[in-house]
């Protein structure tokens, strides 16, 4: 079950006829920067990036993010393979920042803009950032987890740094003094954004000299343990991704004239690919900052009237629901893609009563630089399957051993090929455990395949939490909730939710008796961002455990 990179593979979601601008820049050895700013320079004034009804075009983000690339080599001193860490949602500044970090040569550290500042220090320990740039309404959390960090340089920005006079004011007015989601803070020696981007731009231009196989950016993860661990990713490994898209879509999309919209959060790995794939062929991109507003995403697609849309059940249920989403006009809409939990089927069937598109699963990890399989966009596909092997992506199924399990039967879904990470940073054990031999690394899924080499996914690793798309790992929350003084053991397990997929399940055993429900979810609040909350807390006499100790997850399933 593997297909070839480049045009001559033969993974049946290949097409004839695509542009194949990540492939080639795959075979000329060139890095992403270097990719992306051919690609600016090419299509010059054509629009980019809109949001908040600010638009940027190609050649805006080719000269802002020199800027950002000028103050981090030439104005801090950075110097190839530093770490710098961007704290933001879906803004301008996003894109501006990542090139302009990856043409000065430097290491990308996507962060959560919603982490605790517990969970926001261990990210910025591990990489050893020497740079942090986040957005005000974050400040408070970022000026709390610095301690004990590398961080020597914090970049601040407002939301509407880049929208311009006057709508840039009203913006952060509006935030500040109306909805007060803008907390004081202060951070000693932080720098504004227009300072920093007016530093820049009196700098050396700076142009990326890095190789192919140089890590491009480090894409943080859950691991079994519950330590996050950051999965180094190279500028083949992105570049691949965007390359395996261009051969699945191939005639589906006119660079020329398609809008999506980029609802999931660009630290997420899947927006992120989707956006270097609207950035590659030319589509323009409009970044939703807040896709929780329903109502504002129904206003935004009705104003651009989208051709490709992404996001996960919870939202498309959530649109579906919305009063007046059904009475937009659809006709433009051409792809919807589905990630990160399992697509039920009254979602998909009534997405597509409604918008007369039909949606598109797709699968991937962290550690492969988002999808490695889908379903096919121009045809039917089978009811619950997670899909093919993306092109350029090699899948095997195989036993606790690493042999090949037998066609039909179920086994650990294991890949290779050059969209997949080189291991963990600085975990060189966790590395080790995480690849069978000749570079086949382990999902951790079992699947099964099916009628025309079609996958299903059976079960994934066995405590993981699936909530809204993103990974929850019990170890984590255990830790966290035995750091109370009133609790004297905790065990968390994925519960079925509606809404979200999963939910968190909290079983607690007390060492104070007067410990309540409110004082685990108050310490909760203070240490576990908004997705990996209990929904659920019970309280028990002992935890199931094995002769060894090991607690039974699967009992109190």
């Amino acid at each position: 079950m593997s297909s070839g990179f480049g045009s001559n593979t033969n993974s049946p979601l290949a097409q004839a006829d695509f542009e194949n601008v990540a492939s080639a820049a795959i075979d000329a050895g060139k890095s992403l920067p270097q990719m992306l700013i051919e690609v600016s320079r090419k299509l010059g004034s054509k629009a980019a990036f809109t949001n908040m009804g600010k638009t940027l075009s190609h050649a805006d983000l080719d000269r802002l993010s020199g800027h950002m690339a000028g103050y981090l080599r030439g104005e801090l001193g950075l110097q190839p393979g530093d770490r710098v860490a961007v704290m933001m949602p879906n803004l301008l500044q996003f894109p501006v920042a990542v090139l302009g970090i990856l043409r000065a040569d430097l290491v990308a550290v996507l962060v959560n803009p919603m982490y605790t500042a517990r969970e926001l220090r261990h990210q910025l320990k591990d990489s050893g950032a020497s740079v942090l740039i986040v957005v005000d309404n974050f400040g408070k959390v970022a000026a709390d987890g610095l301690e004990g960090t590398a961080v020597r340089q914090v970049i601040t920005t407002r939301i509407g740094d880049m929208l311009g006079f006057p709508k840039s004011l009203l913006v952060d007015f509006a935030l500040k003094y109306v909805k007060k989601v803008i907390p004081e803070f202060s951070i000693p020696g932080a720098v504004r954004w227009p300072h920093a981007m007016a530093k820049g731009a009196r700098q050396p231009a700076v142009e990326s000299k890095a190789k192919a196989e140089d890590v491009a950016q480090l894409q943080y993860t859950g691991g079994t343990t519950g330590v996050s661990k950051g999965a180094a990713l190279s500028h083949t490994a992105l570049m691949a991704n965007v390359g395996a898209c261009e051969q699945w879509l191939g005639r589906c999309l006119d660079p020329e004239r398609e809008i999506g919209l980029i609802c999931l959060p660009l630290y997420h790995i899947a927006a992120y690919t989707n956006m270097l794939y609207a950035w590659a062929h030319g589509l323009h991109g409009v970044l939703i900052t807040n896709p929780r507003d329903i109502p504002g995403l129904i206003n935004t697609f009705k104003e651009y009237r989208p051709s490709i849309f992404s996001g996960v059940t919870t939202l498309y249920d959530a649109l579906l629901n919305a009063p007046g989403f059904a009475a937009l006009d659809f006709s433009n809409l051409k792809l919807s893609i589905q990630g990160g939990t399992a697509l039920r089927r009254a979602t998909a069937e009534n997405w597509e009563k409604v918008t007369g598109c039909g949606v598109v699963e797709m699968y991937g990890l962290s550690e492969t630089a988002a999808g490695i399989t889908v379903n096919r966009w121009d045809g039917p596909n089978p009811v619950g399957s997670i899909g093919l092997p993306m092109p350029g992506v090699e899948l095997s199924l195989r036993d606790e051993e690493g042999n090949e399990v037998p066609i039909g039967e179920p086994g650990e879904l294991c890949v290779r090929g050059p969209q997949v990470t080189s291991g963990y940073w600085q975990r060189e054990d966790e590395t080790k455990k995480s690849f069978f031999a000749d570079g086949w690394f382990r999902t951790g899924d079992i699947a099964k395949r099916g009628e025309h080499d079609y996958l299903f996914l059976l079960d994934r690793r066995k405590d993981m939490i699936l909530v809204s798309g993103f990974n929850v790992f019990p170890n984590e929350i255990e830790d966290v909730v035995a750091m109370h003084p009133g609790v004297l053991e905790a065990a968390a397990i994925g519960v079925p939710n509606e809404k979200t997929g999963e939910a968190v399940k909290l079983f607690v055993v007390r060492k104070d008796p007067a410990l309540s429900e409110d004082d685990v979810r108050a310490h909760c609040r203070e240490q576990l961002t908004g997705y990996k909350q209990p929904r659920m807390i019970e309280f028990i006499d002992t935890l199931p455990k094995s002769p060894v100790g090991k607690v039974l997850r699967r009992e109190l399933r």
